[in-house]
């Protein structure tokens, strides 16, 4: 007999037309992140990142919230993240969802379908691109919680605002509203909230439409150049440029655009 029990996975997965959309699945607590959820979401995003046949991941949540930070409830019981459960004289957040989002080479896309808040606002700014329901809205609760942007938020704030707006938004917690967040450039567009899978699946599929290997390449670059001065940078430039040459896709590009056809990539 099947268990009637069995509970809910809490992290979807499925791939489609070179498109791989990870969901968040625990809309009772509004996708709190817990400790198991946890390495589900990085176990998901580093499968997605090593399928040759997925060419950009969507992020999204179930249910009325992207994500409300972290269960603040298993937390308090001493359970989960954040407790004396969990701390480790050593730590290693090789493996965690917000250092493996910025090592991915494939390409991401948030697609906000409501509040992000604290942990959930993180993960967000993790991906390259966000979408945002009219509904959706950022939080930056943190200090009103007694912590910090554990998760990325005072390393990706300040290089996207500025050091002064930056500040004034971690220091206050505000929440912002999605178009708020399209004012200060928080994400890349604000579309009907019951578009919102529709629009992030158009753009993924766009970026899958292009060679992998040149998009991925591409990613990578523009991550080292975050911490690289512009000579050294250009020089690896150059020498991604060069195996890229080489490659079945480099050629199938420049003869679709000869002969004024679609190319059709296949990430060789």
């Amino acid at each position: 007999m099947a268990d009637t029990d069995t509970k809910p996975a809490e992290i979807l997965y499925e791939v489609a037309d070179h498109v791989a959309t990870i969901t968040l699945n625990a809309p009772e607590r509004m996708n709190t992140i817990s400790g198991p959820m946890l390495d589900e979401l990085c176990e998901a995003l580093l499968k997605a990142d090593a399928d040759k046949g997925v060419r950009c991941v969507i992020l999204t949540g179930a249910g009325r919230a992207f994500c409300a930070g972290l269960n603040l409830e298993s937390a308090t019981k001493g359970e989960g993240i954040g407790s004396g459960a969990v701390a480790s004289a050593t730590l290693d957040l090789r493996n965690t969802p917000p250092t493996v989002l910025f090592n991915m080479d494939t390409p991401t896309i948030c697609a906000i379908n409501g509040g992000a808040a604290g942990y959930g606002m993180d993960t967000a700014l993790g991906c390259d691109i966000r979408i945002m329901s009219d509904k959706a809205k950022m939080a930056a609760a943190f200090t009103k919680r007694g912590i910090l942007p554990e998760s990325g938020g005072t390393w990706f704030l300040p290089r996207m605002l500025g050091w002064e707006k930056a500040c004034e938004l971690i220091f206050t917690g505000r929440t912002l509203s999605a178009e708020d967040c399209l004012a200060e450039r928080l994400c890349a567009k604000v579309v009907p909230h019951d578009t919102l899978m529709d629009e992030a699946r158009a753009m993924a599929k766009e970026i899958a439409a292009n060679a992998p290997l040149a998009v991925q390449a591409s990613k990578r670059l523009m991550r080292m150049g975050l911490s690289e001065p512009f000579t050294e940078h250009v020089h690896h430039v150059f020498l991604q440029l060069l195996p890229l040459l080489k490659t079945e896709d480099a050629r199938e590009g420049m003869m679709a655009f000869l002969e004024k056809r679609p190319a059709a990539f296949k990430g060789q």
